[in-house]
């Protein structure tokens, strides 16, 4: 099976559960490659203009990606720049093409009740009627193979369920509240 370009995209507070995840299968490309924006601040591009700080995002972190991989952690659902990162990997342009989408909860939250997900990753889990989505969610993986399985399924989306992405929402403007 292919090794795909997956960008990470979590909440900071969760570092240490993303550094593991990737030790346990992203190092050496065991399972998949990596990029993640692994401080990310207000002062990640120097600017005030949103529209520019997705834009450089995209051209500097996600641009070579081919599925996104947003880790579920107990506030991730409230950081603007995980929706930012999100909305980024669903656009399909001249420049970039779309990302798959694919959440996975982060063990520390597995079985709590602040286990949520980003806006718009859940519009894009199911459609309307009930139906799965473009993307996927997912409890830890267990094996590499289970792994492999669920990017491969993110990747392939981009063509067999593209016509299910759901990238309407309006940008997050502020991070919200955490408890």
């Amino acid at each position: 099976m292919a090794r795909h370009k997956c960008f990470i995209s979590y909440h900071k507070a969760d570092q240490d559960e993303v550094i593991k995840f990737i030790k346990d299968f992203g190092k050496d490309g065991q399972v998949f490659n990596y990029r993640a924006i692994s401080e990310m601040d207000d002062n990640i591009v120097n600017s005030t203009d949103n529209d520019y700080i997705m834009r450089r995002i995209r051209e500097l972190y996600l641009t070579d990606s081919t599925v996104t991989i947003v880790l579920v952690g107990k506030c991730t659902w409230a950081r603007k720049y995980v929706d930012w990162e999100v909305m980024s990997s669903l656009r399909n342009d001249t420049n970039n093409k779309r990302s798959g989408l694919l959440a996975i909860t982060l063990p520390s939250v597995a079985n709590s009740s602040s286990r949520k997900l980003p806006d718009r990753v859940k519009d894009n889990i199911s459609v309307a009627n009930g139906d799965e989505g473009y993307a996927r969610w997912k409890k830890y993986p267990t094996s590499e193979k289970a792994l492999e399985g669920w990017i491969e399924d993110a990747f392939n989306a981009r063509t067999d369920r593209a016509n299910l992405v759901n990238n309407s929402r309006a940008r997050r403007v502020n991070n919200g509240p955490c408890s």
